[in-house]
């Protein structure tokens, strides 16, 4: 989750909260803005496909042309903290162009309606569209061995598929659909079953969904070690973000799994509960 009281976008990673260390808010803060203006091009407003591609291309080019140490013209409020951050803190640059690949494949996917054809090629999406957040953050924090790497993806993997299933009511209407398409098949459904307008039987979507999220959970709690490895205070924000994954769950459990009908949320009642278990991790 968003601690980030800034942050207007809700986001299932730590966008510069208090917990942060000072020192390293600037370049969590220029790594999001980074991701986030992405992002927006890949989904936001009514552009059509060739157009977010087309800008998704600029903004690649305006980013390597940076890096080079060519001065950004488009997007300097964008690159220029960027830059410095990746050269601050010696940052991966490759993490940042694995980014905008996987923004390029969902207005790709979305538009020609492609459908994943199971989890494993889901996690490869995830691989370029959340991990790299996570190692770019463990880079910030001075944590780089390979376990620890290992752990990071399985959290920000278990963080995106939590998204996706905690946002079925949004994005299957616009077209974006995760669902795997085995998962489907094993249970008798089909994507056209979790659209607002459909009649279908609900004990079928229902264990679509909670198999989805069983394995969400069992890959949060597999990463969920490298809380013990990441120092000082980002360690607690960490331990705040693994617990808020783990009850955006609780929730879609609590409704019995009709995330296609109803989207769930974590919200400062729940703060508590949070502090709580991330006490005793």
């Amino acid at each position: 989750m968003a601690f980030g009281a800034s942050v207007q976008h809700y986001e299932n990673f730590p966008v510069a909260s208090w917990l942060c260390p000072a020192a390293l808010r600037p370049a969590i803060a220029a790594i999001y803005r980074f991701a986030r203006m992405a992002d927006d091009f890949a989904d936001e407003g009514e552009l059509a496909a060739p157009a977010r591609l087309a800008l998704l291309a600029d903004y690649r080019a305006e980013l390597d042309a940076a890096l080079q140490g060519q001065p950004a013209t488009r997007w300097p409020q964008v690159f220029g903290p960027l830059v410095l951050a990746v050269r601050r803190h010696a940052l991966d640059p490759d993490l940042l162009r694995a980014l905008l690949s996987a923004f390029e494949q969902d207005v790709r996917h979305t538009a020609s309606g492609h459908r994943y054809a199971d989890l494993p090629e889901l996690l490869d999406y995830c691989s370029r569209s959340a991990n790299p957040v996570g190692r770019l953050l463990l880079q910030l924090w001075n944590v780089r061995h390979d376990e620890a790497l290992q752990r990071s993806d399985r959290i920000c993997s278990a963080l995106q598929l939590i998204n996706f299933w905690q946002d079925l009511s949004r994005d299957l209407p616009t077209g974006r659909v995760y669902l795997p398409a085995n998962v489907l098949r094993r249970h008798g459904t089909t994507v056209r079953d979790f659209m607002p307008d459909s009649d279908a039987r609900g004990r079928e979507r229902h264990a679509v969904v909670a198999e989805l999220c069983a394995h969400a959970r069992g890959l949060m709690q597999m990463g969920a070690p490298l809380v013990h490895e990441v120092p000082g205070r980002a360690g607690w924000e960490l331990r705040l973000v693994v617990q808020g994954g783990l009850r955006v769950l609780d929730h879609i459990a609590a409704i019995e799994h009709r995330s296609w009908a109803q989207r769930v949320t974590v919200d400062r009642r729940d703060l508590p509960l949070l502090l709580w278990r991330a006490l005793w991790m």
